[in-house]
């Protein structure tokens, strides 16, 4: 009699592939302070090339980063896009995924009827799909996984440049990055300009937005 344990083993975790798809594109994306450190740098001035500044004349404000990004509407619209996508993925993977473990069942019940050479020659063509469709899925994740990336990478860029636009404004020295347990464990509350920030940028990426008058 013909086994096929292997096929058949795989079949619970085929239909376990779908269900990661819900989960892609929907957390918040949250911006580590050490990922700015990471790209920042010495630039090795002197006290000729800028003028000294007292610590008690440093102007400073905070933004709550959870908030920023959560709030950004650039952000919200991209990450519903990602989580339509990873939908739509997970709606092609299970189609795939059905058709798979019908062709397995349909071998299994009638494996005993075919000739040893008829058996493998299947067998060996439904483990080239299965190995077909997890490659299949893999790419999906894969690419899934790039966009969350590059939304992550988008969102850290635009912040950063109004922010660096609202310091120059606003005669900021410093605006600090404040997360619950991060570097900061306490600051006024007239120094958070999160809502500011948050205004501003939503404004900022609405006027991109709008069509050109000619």
């Amino acid at each position: 009699m013909f086994i096929f344990a292997p096929i058949r083993k795989k079949r619970n975790n085929v239909k376990k592939i779908a269900k990661v798809f819900g989960l892609l594109g929907i957390a918040l994306i949250t911006f580590s302070s050490c990922n700015q450190a990471d790209k920042t740098s010495d630039t090795g001035t002197s006290e000729e090339d800028s003028p000294e500044v007292s610590i008690s004349d440093l102007k400073i404000a905070y933004v709550l980063t959870d908030s920023v990004i959560a709030r950004f509407e650039f952000f919200k619209e991209k990450s519903l896009e990602i989580t339509e996508k990873g939908k739509k993925f997970e709606n092609e993977l299970g189609s795939r995924a059905r058709g798979f473990e019908q062709e397995v069942a349909n071998f299994e019940q009638t494996a005993n009827s075919m000739t040893p050479n008829q058996a493998r020659a299947k067998q060996e063509d439904l483990m080239k799909k299965e190995r077909n469709l997890v490659t299949y899925r893999d790419n999906l994740m894969q690419e899934l996984s790039g966009d969350e990336s590059k939304l992550y990478s988008d969102v850290y860029d635009q912040i950063q440049t109004y922010l660096k636009g609202y310091a120059e404004e606003n005669d900021l020295e410093l605006i600090l990055s404040y997360t619950r347990g991060g570097a900061v464990w306490y600051s006024k509350k007239e120094l958070d300009i999160t809502d500011k920030v948050v205004e501003g940028i939503n404004k900022q990426y609405a006027a991109s937005k709008a069509p050109e008058v000619k």
